[in-house]
């Protein structure tokens, strides 16, 4: 039994690093390449890569809180939160590999977002898809783990595969 729980907090580490590092690579990629505002396009108009310096949350909220509040709001309890939830994810037993894979997902997306909040002072978004209707604000890949292993969530909860504890 410890061989198997070595092995899934193993995984589950795995997992977060690899969204942590394909984040932070990517950031630096872009950091170092391009000046802020300026625009490439991958795919016609509808991929483009963008920098910008995100001082805020999703598209900027809490941009203009205090910076006692934003310390608290957007790196503090978030960092708090994360190491629950990874704290959790060890402890439980029970759960399916998909929410484990999605929540390990949320875990290293959030984590690479605060580590450039408190690293850089704010995040650095790049990406801009627009599809017909479909548009996004400007994000990185910490957003796309994030959003990726909270979709994971609702279709593993959606299939009647509920996340059980211990």
């Amino acid at each position: 039994m410890k061989q198997y729980n070595f092995l899934r907090i193993t995984t589950i580490l795995l997992i977060v690093l690899v969204n942590i590092g394909c984040d932070q690579v990517s950031k630096s990629i872009v950091r170092n390449n391009m000046d802020a505002h300026t625009s490439i396009q991958l795919i016609e108009d509808h991929v483009m890569l963008t920098k910008v310096e995100n001082t805020g949350a999703f598209l900027s909220a809490g941009d203009s809180l205090p910076p006692l509040a934003k310390t608290l709001l957007l790196s503090l309890f978030p960092a708090l939160t994360l190491m629950a939830l990874l704290y959790w994810l060890f402890s439980q037993k029970g759960l399916n590999s998909g929410s484990i894979f999605g929540l390990a997902c949320v875990v290293g997306g959030g984590i690479g977002n605060i580590f450039d909040r408190i690293a850089y002072g704010s995040v650095t978004d790049f990406l801009y898809v627009h599809v017909g209707i479909f548009k996004t604000g400007i994000f990185n890949f910490a957003d796309v783990s994030i959003t990726g292993g909270v979709i994971l969530l609702v279709v593993y909860q959606s299939l009647n595969k509920p996340i059980k504890s211990s």
